[in-house]
């Protein structure tokens, strides 16, 4: 029977057959090499039919299995199928409804093995030590989405836009307990505002003129998952009522429905504008707040943490040189100053679109400036005059012979600039030289928000 199958699938094409003659020499196969498709008769050697199908699962356990015996019963069937059997056939076969199964079973093993891959490459995309950046503040924020990651809490990211609010956002998920569940997103700017509610809830069939069958939401969508909701500061106070109900309650009604729906899934909020001024201004719910910004995370714009810029630009020199086949490129040392005083409002989008544009005109081995945009040659130098003159002024300080703490000593420092500028942030910022965004950094270091 063997050497019928043999020859059987050999007539198919691309597929190498190898056969065994017992349990043994099969599991001795599955640990040396990687198979599409396994077919086997129930009644082998050595081992009870069961207990021979979980022996195989545990080695291999994406394998499709099919049963060809001529011992079937629906009992067996049933057991077979219990133990992740793909297909189940009795001798005597047709040869062509052999070979159909066989092609159905080789199209899941290789859609499986697809999908496989693709995951891992995704999560290894978003694995921590994928994200370019060596500033104290971006060590920081890494150290948190860590620590988040473990957790089901919600979680507010706060940062300009392109700062990468998504990335993190995607590193949560992929670093975290529901990796294998959807991650789906959804940009609450991108969605006009009467729309966004059916888009968030999902609809039943006749809910409005449009709306011919029922409709699953996005937060239905990442049931098992990961929700990351970007620019959630562009919700109506209204939708704003009901997003907090889902975040509380886990529980939805989709437009036009009465009955409640389940979700379990983690929330993850982003925004570049600052919530704590909305809820001052009654632009957005202060118990919402409070409730998606549980374990707050902020991201530094580019321009506050320079030593970052030129190791972006290589990470993206080398993804888009080796995305368009040209040879290894690298930065011109001019390209590299110019980089260094550019000001970034874009942050590392902008960085990245320059990259890219700059790899696509490039005709050597290096960015010169001549494949820079006009903004970068023009634009405003990032060390402005004001700081500049205040971080040249000379400081006279003698270290103790006993020598001394430097974080005790900014910490002190960061104390007497709030101390003089009566607790005003911004003021105390410009009195240590510092921008607003490092200075929050150092509060938050030292322990001194309150």
């Amino acid at each position: 029977m063997r050497r019928v199958l043999a020859m059987v699938f050999e007539e198919m094409d691309d597929v190498k057959v190898i056969t065994a003659s017992n349990s043994s020499t099969t599991l001795d196969y599955l640990d040396k090499e990687r198979f599409h498709l396994l077919i086997t008769d129930l009644k082998v050697q050595e081992m009870g039919r069961l207990e021979f199908l979980r022996a195989i699962k545990n080695k291999a356990p994406d394998l499709p299995i099919i049963v060809l015996t001529a011992y079937g019963s629906v009992v067996s069937a049933i057991d077979a199928m219990k133990e992740g059997v793909f297909d189940y056939l009795t001798t005597p076969f047709e040869k062509d409804i052999l070979k159909l199964a066989v092609k159905r079973a080789l199209k899941i093993s290789s859609l499986t093995i697809e999908n496989k891959y693709l995951r891992q490459e995704l999560e290894s995309q978003y694995n921590f030590g994928n994200i370019i950046g060596n500033a104290p503040q971006v060590l920081e924020a890494l150290r948190l989405v860590g620590e988040v990651s473990k957790t089901d809490s919600t979680v507010l990211i706060s940062g300009e836009s392109g700062t990468g609010k998504e990335l993190i956002a995607r590193a949560i998920h992929y670093n975290s307990d529901r990796a294998c569940g959807p991650l789906i997103a959804l940009n609450c700017a991108a969605i006009p505002e009467n729309l966004l509610e059916s888009e968030l809830f999902g609809y039943e069939k006749g809910a409005f003129t449009s709306a011919e069958k029922t409709k699953k939401g996005r937060f239905e969508l990442a049931v098992g998952g990961t929700f990351f909701m970007d620019e959630i500061s562009e919700m109506s106070l209204a939708v704003q009522a009901k997003v907090l109900r889902v975040i509380e309650a886990k529980e939805l009604e989709r437009l036009g429905g009465t009955e409640t729906v389940k979700v379990d899934l983690r929330i993850i909020c982003a925004t570049n504008k600052n919530l704590e001024d909305l809820v001052k201004s009654g632009k957005f719910r202060e118990d919402l707040y409070y409730r998606i910004s549980v374990f707050p995370i902020t991201l530094t714009p580019l321009r506050e943490r320079r030593e970052d810029i030129i190791p972006l630009s290589k990470h993206f020199l080398k993804r888009f040189s080796t995305k368009m086949g040209k040879a290894p490129i690298s930065l011109s040392k001019e390209v590299e100053r110019l980089f260094m005083m550019h000001k970034w409002e874009g942050n590392i989008r902008e960085l990245q679109n320059v990259i890219e544009r700059a790899v696509i005109l490039c005709k050597g081995n290096a960015i010169t400036s001549e494949h820079l945009p006009i903004s970068i040659m023009k634009g405003t130098p990032f060390i402005e005059k004001d700081r500049l003159d205040t971080s040249e002024k000379s400081v006279s300080f003698d270290i103790p012979p006993h020598g001394l703490s430097l974080d005790a000593l900014e910490k002190q420092l960061v104390t007497q600039a709030l101390e003089k500028s009566k607790n005003n942030k911004t003021k105390a910022a410009k009195l240590l030289g510092l921008t607003r965004g490092t200075f929050r950094y150092r509060l938050q270091k030292y322990g001194l928000t309150n």
